[in-house]
């Protein structure tokens, strides 16, 4: 088995675009707030939205920012981080609501006619981030994929923006506050966790097992990132969850439910009069 390094002298100039790429979204992000408040200050911008973001772009950082993975076990953690923990942490933000509320009519306009358009409908949908995400894995873990990427200095760069943009898609489906014409309901939505919850799991016992698995990587580093996968794949799940319940607002009926012939109490006609 092999294990994948990258140059070193490429990891300095990476780190600098990923730190840069960060702050300008940061920057993006304050200035996108500001202009919101300044539009509406009747109504402010909720100041934990703004630390969720910044929470989300910080994980992002500690993944990205460090020279590239080169044992199974880091890249699992990197995996982690990326497409579980920070993706959360930045959809709870709301930026298309913020993007919404900030720009002027005509592009919140657009934004609106994008978000309705059949194929983000279709990739919104809890089934469609589901299968990119979680059933992404089975094909990179099972497949000659990982370690075609890995020996590319370009694939780990890929990898990590499949992880980071297929992870802000589950969590958006399952429990973004963000509109989302078409997304299903809380069960539904749950039952989509669940099979992901239970994907991870099967998936971190195959490459612990070693079952199915094509990572080329030492038995004792697969099973490590192989415990990674398993134990911090069901935490991050279970926020996500938690994240859904306490966001989750029934909605209430209006009014009590009218009488029908075949509900009206006996001796009464449609009208409630007594016969």
């Amino acid at each position: 088995m092999t294990e994948h390094h990258h140059g070193a002298g490429t990891v300095l100039p990476q780190a600098v675009t990923v730190v840069l790429a960060l702050l300008s979204l940061a920057a993006l992000h304050h200035l996108a707030v500001r202009r919101a408040v300044r539009r509406n200050p009747a109504k402010d911008w909720p100041v934990w939205r703004t630390i969720s973001f910044a929470t989300g772009l910080t994980l992002v950082a500690v993944a990205l920012v460090p020279p590239a993975p080169t044992g199974f076990p880091a890249h699992m953690a990197q995996h982690m981080l990326i497409g579980m923990y920070a993706p959360p942490a930045l959809v709870l933000a709301a930026p298309v609501t913020l993007a919404l509320r900030a720009l002027p009519p005509a592009g919140a306009r657009r934004i609106t006619a994008v978000l309705h358009s059949p194929p983000v409908r279709c990739a919104v949908h809890p089934v469609s981030a589901l299968l990119l995400s979680t059933g992404s894995l089975a094909v990179l873990y099972f497949t000659p994929l990982y370690n075609t990427a890995m020996s590319h200095p370009a694939g780990h760069w890929l990898m990590a923006a499949h992880f980071l943009l297929s992870g802000c898609l589950f969590a958006h489906a399952i429990a973004g506050p963000d509109p989302a014409p078409g997304r299903p309901g809380v069960p539904a939505r749950l039952a989509c966790l669940g099979v992901a919850i239970a994907a991870h799991a099967l998936i971190a016992q195959a490459l612990y097992g070693g079952f199915f698995t094509d990572v080329h990587a030492p038995i004792d580093q697969v099973r490590r990132g192989a415990e990674i996968m398993y134990y911090g794949g069901d935490i991050a799940e279970l926020l996500l969850a938690a994240a859904l319940v306490t966001t989750w607002r029934p909605e209430r009926r209006s009014g009590a439910r009218r009488r029908t012939p075949a509900t009206a109490l006996p001796g009464t006609d449609i009208s409630g009069r007594t016969g």
